[in-house]
């Protein structure tokens, strides 16, 4: 889940460096680190902490000179967060340098062998064995050692290596960690993820497993496992640079919920011609969809709780039966896989390390993919048999918001466009679905402009100590998404429970100012779920309901009530969480942490 960069070219290689490295912190920000060749040696600084240190250290990179160099931001995984386990690493004579993202499973062994050979370690962690192994095959050819050190270590590793007798070439190595190549005018870079070139270069190269690049200032070059050179064809990336700047918003994730509007337009718009659901690159044939047996639904995180709304969606719509797993369980437990059976992968990053092996293992025993994802030429969407983009722009904050969003409206078209191939969805019904999509991002747009109400009643829970979110059907789904923005952002412990569940043991856990989030936004359960309001509320719960405009009577039941828009049953999702965001956020502003930034996590889990 670290951060690298790495850049060679014709301006001050640091500055860029450190730029790089600030739009990659959501990927770990328990350390920072440069190596920069300054013409006579390979310079390292690194520090603990968050990169504004690193930042301070060389003040601004002024005090690294040199045009080619290497950086990394950590999320610790081997190794507690401290100066000597900060990247780069290097061998012992600091003539080889190396950032990682990824783990090296067989580094104990590695580490063993090399230490045998006369080899001095400095840090705890598994990269430092790639330096030394590095040290130990070179013989003057960098692409050899490189290739014999892809032989040797096992597991994740997107890799950026320098050396000090060839400086004038930054070197490149990736296996299941995510890796871009960009080139631009004043030199050649590379990334973990593109918002780290997008003010650089549109022009990227996704390098595959097993893939090594070799930049000069000028050209890229790329080999395989065995040293033999390949062909590679570039992807222009659309984003706009704008999306990655936080436009005078205090916090990303703020401005990342206000861009849901236009995130879910641009989303569900273009599959919305003449009134009918087109998704052009589904590539399923009208067959192929009435021939579906079953759909498995795997993701992690936020991505998995839009599945269990996914579930309810396509079951009760396209009546296919839907299993939802959470990817770091999906191939461990030998799951079934019958013929006629569509898997469904969840990813905003594309690069998921569990969700791409759930991937993987799906292929293997013969299912049909497809990746709904949201970035362009991610592992994901390259692998997959087929890929359905969210197109929500780069998201930053740790905390997801609009990529959620997102992956909502490519579930409702998807379990409506499978409805009405099959048969189950008519015409009307189809088109009074339409009609309430289109009108989401508007309704979203109004209950952001309610964030002063729900900062206010926020500013009570700063003290929380516990939170419970209950919900019945997709009002369940809801409540698991909301429950973890809260725990992820304000380190409140929240959980989420079926309401109909809390006569099994949860109730014993209320006690009087216990805080109890009900969201009530189904109306087949509407009675139900106030008798769970009314449970709690007898024990001293005090109740925030999220319902419908109309459910007005619920006032008699809770203490503070958000009302969503009308719309269809299976979209409430998607306003019922807006409130819910915008809760988790003003606690933990009022709380005075870092939103965008909460401890011990990162953007994109790309190791397992």
């Amino acid at each position: 889940m670290c951060g690298i960069v790495g850049y060679i070219g014709k301006k001050q290689a640091a500055p860029i460096l450190l730029d790089g490295l600030s739009r990659l912190e959501y990927r770990g920000y328990d350390s920072a680190g440069m190596a920069v060749y300054n013409g006579k040696r390979i310079q390292v600084q690194k520090a603990a902490g968050r990169l504004k240190v690193l930042d301070e250290q060389t003040h601004g990179g002024s005090t690294m000179p040199g045009t080619i160099g290497i950086g990394h931001t950590r999320w610790a995984t081997h190794g507690a967060p401290s100066d000597h386990n900060a990247h780069p690493h290097y061998n012992q004579d600091e003539t080889i340098a190396v950032v990682h993202n990824g783990i090296i499973e067989n580094y104990l062994k590695l580490r063993k062998k090399l230490q045998q050979k006369g080899y001095e370690f400095r840090s705890e962690t598994d990269t430092e064995v790639v330096a030394m192994l590095l040290d130990y095959y070179y013989k003057g050819d960098p692409l050899e050692a490189i290739v014999k050190v892809m032989h040797r270590v096992e597991g994740s590793y997107a890799l950026g290596i320098i050396f000090a007798d060839h400086p004038d070439l930054v070197y490149s190595v990736r296996k299941d960690s995510p890796l871009i190549v960009g080139q631009s005018e004043d030199g050649s870079l590379i990334a973990s993820d593109v918002p780290a070139v997008l003010k650089y270069t549109r022009e990227v190269y996704f390098i595959q497993n097993e893939e090594i690049a070799v930049l000069s200032k000028d050209t890229v070059s790329f080999y395989n496992i065995d040293g033999e050179e390949i062909e590679k064809e570039p992807k222009k990336i659309e984003w706009d640079m704008n999306a990655a700047e936080k436009g005078g918003y205090e916090y990303f994730m703020l401005k990342e919920m206000y861009e849901q509007p236009k995130t879910v337009s641009d989303t569900l718009h273009p599959r919305i011609k003449d009134g009918k659901i087109v998704i052009e690159e589904l590539g399923m044939s009208d067959d192929e969809i009435r021939a579906l047996r079953k759909i498995h639904i795997v993701a992690c995180g936020s991505a998995y709780h839009t599945g269990i709304t996914g579930k309810y969606v396509f079951e009760g719509l396209a009546r296919i039966p839907v299993e939802v797993d959470l990817a770091s369980e999906f191939r461990y437990r030998d799951p079934i896989i019958e013929e006629g059976t569509l898997i469904i992968i969840i990813s905003q990053s594309g690069e998921t390390a569990d969700s791409l092996a759930a991937l993987r293992e799906a292929k293997k025993r013969g299912a049909l993919t497809l990746g709904i994802v949201n970035v362009v030429g991610s592992s994901i969407a390259r692998e997959a048999d087929r890929v359905m983009y969210t197109w929500a722009g780069p998201e930053i904050a740790v905390a997801t918001t609009k990529a959620y969003s997102a992956q909502l409206i490519a579930e409702y078209l998807l379990a409506m466009k499978f409805a009405l191939v099959r048969g189950k969805l008519s015409d009307d019904v189809c088109a009074s679905m339409i009609k309430d999509l289109k009108a989401i991002p508007a309704q979203i747009q109004m209950l952001l402009a309610n964030k002063e109400d729900i900062q206010r009643f926020a500013n009570r829970y700063l003290a929380a100590r516990d939170v419970f979110f209950i919900g019945r059907g997709i009002d369940h789904a809801i409540s698991l998404e909301g429950s973890l923005k809260l725990k992820e952002i304000s380190y409140i412990h929240s959980e989420a429970y079926a309401a109909g569940e809390l006569k099994h043991g949860t109730i014993s856990l209320i006690e009087e100012g216990t805080l109890v989030t009900a969201v009530v936004t189904q109306e087949n359960l509407y009675k139900k779920a106030l008798s769970n309001i009314v449970e709690v509320r007898t024990r001293g719960a005090f109740v925030m309901a999220v319902t419908n405009e109309d459910n007005t009577d619920i006032e008699k039941s809770a203490d503070y009530v958000v009302y969503i828009p009308k719309t269809n049953r299976f979209f409430t999702n998607s306003l019922a969480i807006i409130p819910l965001q915008l809760f988790s956020y003003y606690v933990s502003v009022g709380k005075g942490l870092d939103v965008d930034k909460p401890r011990n996590l990162a953007k994109s889990v790309t190791v397992e």
